[in-house]
């Protein structure tokens, strides 16, 4: 595999391009412009379409048209153009409809700033739009991630025919790595059993809407079949020295990366710590995160760039057996290794 040296916005195009990606629709905004930037450069050079549409909400309806008809489709955005984005997603959704989208995180709530948080989360992973629907929810921290999560979450939209996101921040948006290459997918799938193939012997029909109420909720529960399935198989999560800690701190995005450096002076200082980080913010981890207690884990810290969205979730997932801290950073503000370092010894005593 040839090595790369790319920023994260740029990795994840890579990614959508060597998974087969025919269509990209969006609409520029930072920390994520430049996604847009290397789509405009790679997709006509591959003869696969690029479009800088009017507006974020045009965007993702395009990309519900483009799935509609069977494409390996993809847009992207940050905060504000994510939100205008959410009606279009729970139709896509309510569809079933196969679509990525990438999401940068920037400084909220309204227009912000544009460094980086991670306040995106309770509405992409808990949806921002209307209904009883859940998205695919992946969060990379490195270029490399950025490259093989966008690739993951191409396979995994079409495997449950639902929308899929990659999540993460404007650190790893903006940051340059050297990325592996992956191999190109060889072979997409095929969704003529389903998509709207524009012929004469077509019949398939794609909509989001059921008048009649049993009907809505005879589709409901099927949906709600397909997350259970996706709950049972597809979670994924990094573990780093849990084995024998003693506290265990959360986080994903750039987040975990200061926290793994922090685990790596504790460790240094002989202290037991370690660090679980969810790859996939939905499905959540809650069965890994459930275990700690039972794993010997005294403490768990969550660390976010918010004022706390994810720690609700960890909370749930503990189930009372014990409860999470807590530290956060917001306004494009990322805490340092040592900062950590010294709210583990503030709450634990370690």
């Amino acid at each position: 595999m040839a090595k790369k040296l790319l920023k994260g916005n740029h990795a994840a195009v890579y990614g959508a391009v060597l998974a087969g990606c025919e269509a990209y629709y969006g609409y520029p905004i930072t920390p994520a412009s430049e996604i847009a930037e290397m789509a405009a450069t790679l997709m006509p050079k591959l003869c696969r379409t690029f479009l800088q549409a009017e507006s974020e909400v045009a965007a993702m309806n395009m990309v519900y048209g483009a799935s509609g008809s069977g494409k390996r489709v993809m847009t992207a955005s940050s905060g504000p153009g994510v939100s205008l984005k959410q009606e279009a997603i729970s139709y896509s959704a309510g569809s079933a409809l196969p679509c990525v989208i990438v999401d940068i995180m920037r400084g909220g709530p309204g227009l912000g700033n544009i460094g980086p948080e991670q306040g995106d989360y309770k509405q992409v992973v808990h949806g921002g739009g209307h209904g009883n629907y859940k998205c695919i929810v992946l969060a990379p921290n490195s270029c490399q991630e950025m490259c093989d999560l966008t690739m993951l979450a191409f396979e995994l939209a079409d495997k449950y025919r639902n929308p899929a996101f990659v999540l993460t921040d404007g650190v790893i948006g903006q940051m340059m790595e050297a990325v592996e290459i992956p191999q190109t997918v060889a072979q997409l799938p095929d969704k003529s059993d389903w998509a709207v193939m524009g012929t004469a012997e077509s019949k398939n029909l794609i909509n989001s809407i059921y008048l009649d109420h049993d009907e809505l909720e005879e589709w409901n529960r099927k949906l709600q079949e397909k997350y259970r399935s996706l709950e049972q198989n597809e979670v994924r999560i990094e573990e780093y020295m849990v084995e024998d800690a003693d506290y265990v701190g959360i986080a994903y995005g750039s987040a975990s990366r200061v926290l793994r450096t922090t685990v790596d002076t504790a460790r240094s200082q002989g202290m037991k710590i370690g660090m679980l980080r969810p790859i996939t913010l939905y499905p959540f981890p809650v069965k890994e995160i459930a275990a700690l207690p039972d794993r010997g884990v005294k403490g768990v810290l969550t660390v976010e760039l918010s004022c706390g969205q994810m720690v609700n979730d960890v909370n749930l997932a503990l189930k009372g057996k014990m409860r999470s801290e807590f530290y956060g950073r917001m306004g494009g503000n990322v805490p340092s290794s040592n900062e950590l370092l010294e709210k583990f010894k503030e709450l634990f005593g370690v």
